[in-house]
This record gives C-alpha cells, sequence and structure tokens, in this order.
C-alpha cells in the first residue's frame, strides 16, 4: 500500500466499481434494438452498428469502459504487490486498449479491426483477473479465489468463442460469458480495495506516525494542565496564607490539634 492515498485508493476503486455501466447500456441497446435481438444468439457488437438504433450510446460505452478501466489500473498500480501486481495492469491496460477499438471501429464497417479488439480485450482481459486473483488474494483469499475462477472462466469462454465451439449457450452467450467476467471481476476488486481506504487504512505507517503525534500532543497539553493548575492552588494557599493573622499562624504551627489542613498551610 506504500505510495498509495485513499483519496487516490477510492478514486481507482470507484473507476473499476464503474465499469458496471457496461451492462446497464447494453440493456439499454437490446431493449432498442431494430427487430428482435437474442442475448444468446447475437454478439454484443450488433448493438454497436447500424443496425441498432442505440449503437452511438452503445459504442460511447464501449469507449468509456477503455477509460475507466485503464484509469483503474493506474490508479491502483501501487496497491498490487509483488509481480502480479506489476503483470495485472499491463494486462488490463491493453484491455482497455482493445474495448476502445471495439468502440470507435464498429463491426459493420471495420471488421478486422473491431475483431482485434474485441480478441484484445477478451483475452487481455481474462488474463488480468488471474494476475489480479495472485495479487489481491493475500488481503482476501476469498476475493482472489473469485478473481482466479472469473478469470478461467473467462478465457475458457473465449477460446470456445473463437473456436466457434457455441452450440451450449449460443454465439451470443458464449461471449457474454467471456465478456461479463471482466467488469464483475474488476468491479469485485474496487469494491475490496475501496474497503482499505475505510477507517481501517489508519494501519497505513504515515497514518500511523500522524495519529501518535497527535496522542503526543495531547499528553503534552494535558500535563501542561494539570501543571498549571498545580501552581495555581499553590498560589492561592500562599495568598490565604498571608492573609492570615500572624498570631492565627503560630497558633496553628503550635497546636498539635489543629485540623490537618491548617497544619500543612
Amino acid at each position: 500500500m506504500d505510495g498509495v492515498t485513499p483519496n487516490r485508493l477510492r478514486a481507482g476503486a470507484l473507476a473499476w466499481l464503474l465499469t458496471l455501466q457496461f451492462f446497464v447500456v447494453e440493456a439499454i441497446a437490446a431493449a432498442r434494438f431494430d427487430g428482435s435481438y437474442s442475448y444468446v444468439d447475437d454478439v454484443i457488437s450488433d448493438l454497436g452498428t447500424s443496425a441498432s438504433v442505440a449503437a452511438q450510446l452503445m459504442n460511447a460505452s464501449f469507449v468509456l469502459q477503455a477509460a475507466l478501466i485503464l484509469t483503474g489500473a493506474l490508479l491502483l498500480r501501487p496497491a498490487l504487490p509483488g509481480l502480479s501486481g506489476r503483470v495485472a495492469p499491463v494486462l488490463l491496460e491493453l484491455a482497455a486498449a482493445g474495448v476502445l477499438m471495439v468502440g470507435v471501429f464498429p463491426s459493420d464497417g471495420h471488421s478486422a479491426l473491431h475483431a482485434t479488439g474485441a480478441v484484445l480485450h477478451l483475452v487481455c482481459g481474462g488474463l488480468g483477473l488471474i494476475a489480479l486473483a495472485y495479487s489481491v488474494r493475500p488481503r482476501s483469499e476469498a476475493v482472489g479465489t473469485t478473481l482466479a475462477l472469473l478469470g478461467l472462466v473467462g478465457i475458457a469462454m473465449t477460446v470456445f468463442f473463437i473456436a466457434g465451439v457455441t452450440e451450449y449457450l449460443g454465439e451470443g452467450g458464449t461471449e457474454r460469458a467471456a465478456a461479463y467476467v471482466i467488469p464483475l471481476g474488476l468491479a469485485l476488486t474496487g469494491g475490496a480495495l475501496w474497503r482499505l481506504a475505510g477507517p481501517r487504512s489508519s494501519s497505513h505507517p504515515a497514518s500511523a506516525r500522524q495519529t501518535a503525534r497527535e496522542q503526543a500532543r495531547a499528553e503534552r497539553a494535558e500535563r501542561a494542565h494539570q501543571r498549571d493548575e498545580a501552581l495555581e492552588a499553590a498560589a492561592r494557599r500562599k495568598a490565604a496564607e498571608a492573609d492570615r493573622p500572624a498570631d492565627e499562624q503560630d497558633d496553628d504551627a503550635e497546636d498539635p490539634w489543629a485540623p490537618p489542613r491548617r497544619r500543612a498551610d
């Protein structure tokens, strides 16, 4: 966690949480599709073609997805320890580049570039989740295991989709099984890292040092207050002693039966 402020951690985590916007925009584009649209038989890219009423919205969502993935990878890079923590951001940056190509080059006008971007996004996104799993697992075994499973499912479904093995889930269903795991995994990681920016983030060395300094200042202030009160009390006793008649002072000093307070004065 060195080099990562809580605000930077929250910003990166929020970027990955917002990748879930893809599901909202996809549902809107599918509902507005000209004619029937099937999540099982039709691929995601069809929603960004000229046959889709919401093509511009869908392609904008692809571009936004690229920006969110890239932003999270850059901001959270220092929060991901180990070799896997250095590999994961690189893979996710490539995945971001892939989905950017998907949004900029629709399949009905730039099929080769679109397909290249789609494969780059799916392959690097799945591998990026597996790398994230190894980096996050020391903090949360449950999150790490879930990310590893999502990454493996994504890679397997990508292989099936490219190889044309789609008779079980359909072409659209197979592609979605490969693609959906990426925003789901990133949102899960973002949520897990967001918790590190909460109250328990005070365990960070810089925060701990600041807390210790504040406690030391408070203790010094309390000791100074107590010292001032003791000095003021002593001054009041001396003033009261000086105001008393001299014969009473002598009598008290010689009287063995005088109250303890008066003898102390």
